[in-house]
């Protein structure tokens, strides 16, 4: 891998100039956590690298919760989002399928990608619920990223992958350096030590087709079991950075708004005649890991769940999908 290589000050003088013509969001961490914020002046030098990971999927950027699709409203200003764990980059994959498709695609969706530029962070460490690795999923970008970036010893360490990442490059203002063997060594070294957490925190885990096969042989009783402490608030769903249901609502004068939707929450599959083939809580959440683990997985390419654990942290519940998994593997 190669990289190229920024003083940490002159790093920060350049995000400083970028902010007056980029729209920039970035992972900051504050006295609430860690998650993407508007980035000023002021809050450059609270701005986290290599930590996971940001409380808001990456999804949000792309898809609001709600908005007008008759509008045809866009932004003009080319936007930066910096400090992206791989899980969210990977995630943007099957996001792509379902909106960029040849035949039919999403034309606001596609206009935020394309005025997008994605800096990837890789990570170095894990929470207590990362298994990105169980999926195969590494805790670095190698694609789908245009830039990935490294803090280390108070240098920056930028890893050109795409086409615009290498244009973006090109246009930074501030001394720049050719990453040597001493970096990339000690990147990979970071590197091998995060797969290793994340290996030995998740050994019992199966792996995503083994997850499928275990959610599509599993019993009644196991989903009526697990279920009895959801509550249905659909968190699960909404934090999700692959799930993109979503209801088209017509509104007075032609309107049409655009409103995620969430399969957890009760009457979402519920048909204008009063027929709801999910109307029982256990069906219902049985529903969300057949469409993740074995349904997508006919359907797309890309993986539906890509271990960033949000689910598990966002659970009212406090249900642990992984326990699950680990429970009927081991039954």
């Amino acid at each position: 891998m190669n990289y190229l290589i920024i003083d940490k000050e002159e790093w920060d003088r350049f995000l400083g100039n970028l902010i007056l013509s980029h729209t920039v969001f970035a992972s900051v961490t504050d006295e609430f956590g860690q998650d993407y914020e508007l980035i000023k002046p002021e809050n450059i030098p609270g701005i986290c690298y290599n930590k996971p990971k940001p409380a808001t999927p990456l999804k949000s950027f792309f898809l609001p919760v709600k908005e007008n699709v008759t509008s045809g409203k866009h932004s003009d200003k080319p936007r930066v989002i910096l400090g992206i764990p791989n899980c969210d980059i990977e995630a943007l994959k099957i996001l792509d399928e379902f909106y960029l498709d040849k035949e039919f695609s999403d034309i606001f969706y596609k206009n935020r990608r394309e005025n997008t530029l994605l800096i990837s962070s890789d990570c170095f460490g894990i929470q207590d619920h990362c298994h990105c690795l169980s999926y195969n999923i590494k805790p670095y970008s190698t694609d789908n990223a245009d830039l990935a970036i490294v803090h280390l010893n108070g240098k920056i360490a930028l890893r050109i992958i795409s086409g615009k990442g290498e244009d973006f490059v090109r246009n930074i203002t501030v001394p720049t350096a050719a990453g040597d063997n001493a970096v990339a060594s000690a990147i990979e070294k970071e590197h091998n030590a995060t797969e290793a957490l994340l290996a030995a925190a998740n050994k019992r885990l199966p792996d995503s087709k083994a997850t499928g096969n275990l959610v599509i042989d599993a019993k009644d009783d196991v989903w009526k079991k697990h279920s009895a402490r959801c509550v249905s608030c659909g968190a699960c769903t909404t934090i999700c950075p692959t799930c993109t249901c979503f209801l088209l609502i017509d509104k007075p004068g032609f309107e049409k708004v655009k409103q995620l939707d969430a399969c957890q929450y009760p009457g979402f599959e519920r048909t204008a005649g009063g027929e709801d083939g999910l109307f029982e809580l256990s069906v219902r959440f049985r529903n969300r890991y057949m469409c993740k683990y074995a349904w997508k997985s006919i359907k797309f390419r890309s993986t539906a769940c890509t271990g960033c654990g949000r689910c598990i942290e966002a659970c009212i519940g406090k249900i642990n999908k992984n326990e699950i998994f680990m429970e009927l593997a081991k039954s």
